[in-house]
């Protein structure tokens, strides 16, 4: 029991720290798409974040996974490696990263839902009414007439939602057996060759014009958002379990919106804070029935 309670309690250390770096995805995708295509960026981003997963799973002699770990990697790269950082680029070109950060209020409950079907992770039934909660309160949101508000934008947000879901429900699975930052990397290189492909391809015209956010904004979203979160991330799922340690991310409205308006200097409206403070509210109530 005094095991089982430690390895919860470092489930829920990893997957905050990890919850800590994917607040600042957002605003810097925001950032990166001032200089850079959505198409470039989600292919770029993946071809550098697969050479250092390349590098540290050589250095550290990782063994290649089996032939069923393949299908599963394959869904891991889908969810986190290209639907993720494409959908929300493309919908960062409608709306403010304000705005798009509230809809990871909805991530718990796709986290929690995929975990339900893929890794048959049960939570009690309070935990459903709690989570639903606070997806209801992002959803009112934004079908809201709020500034900012924009029907693509907002759809491209909910497909990258459910995709990520998916993928991280599926890197749980697979962390208990391969371990964390194992399954970003081989899901990564999984991806490498189209990605690298797709980079090429879009390259821009000219690097001239593209101003520094932009680069530091591909910089962490490289590096950052899609390997070293996950480190923490995948690995606080398996240890804490998918749906309680999933609820941590709605901690990202409030730190996702404080980063968007130090630096990105975009308004953060009263409603956004209000939302955020109501997800926050259900994900306490919700991680006792988890």
């Amino acid at each position: 029991m005094q095991r089982t309670r430690e390895k919860s309690w470092e489930g829920w250390g990893h997957g905050l720290l990890g919850v800590v770096i994917f607040s600042g995805s957002l605003p810097a995708t925001r950032a990166a798409v001032s200089g850079f295509a959505p198409l470039f960026l989600t292919a770029s981003r993946a071809v550098i974040a697969a050479g250092l997963g390349a590098a540290l799973l050589a250095l550290l002699r990782q063994r290649r996974p089996a032939r069923d770990d393949l299908g599963p990697l394959a869904v891991v790269a889908l969810g986190v490696v290209v639907g993720f950082p494409l959908l929300t680029a493309l919908a960062l070109r409608h709306i403010t990263s304000a705005r798009s950060i509230v809809f990871i209020g909805l991530l718990p409950l796709a986290t929690a839902g995929f975990g339900l079907l893929r890794a048959d992770d049960r939570p009690k039934p309070a935990f459903w009414l709690f989570s639903g909660a606070g997806s209801l309160l992002v959803a009112g949101f934004a079908l809201a007439q709020g500034s900012g508000g924009d029907l693509i934008g907002d759809g491209l947000m909910l497909g990258a939602i459910l995709l990520c879901g998916l993928g991280y429900a599926e890197g749980a699975r697979l962390s208990r057996r391969l371990g964390g930052w194992q399954v970003i990397s081989w899901a990564l290189l999984l991806a490498a060759p189209a990605m690298a492909v797709l980079a090429l391809a879009t390259l821009p015209e000219t690097w001239h014009g593209i101003g520094l956010p932009a680069w530091a904004g591909l910089g962490y979203v490289s590096v950052f958002s899609m390997l070293v979160g996950f480190v923490f991330w995948y690995r606080g799922l398996a240890l804490g379990g998918i749906a309680g340690v999933g609820q941590l991310q709605l901690l990202q409205p409030f730190l996702g919106l404080a980063l968007a308006g130090l630096l990105l200097h975009e308004p953060v409206e009263g409603g956004m804070i209000a939302v955020a403070a109501g997800v926050v509210l259900c994900v306490v109530a919700a991680k006792r029935f988890a």
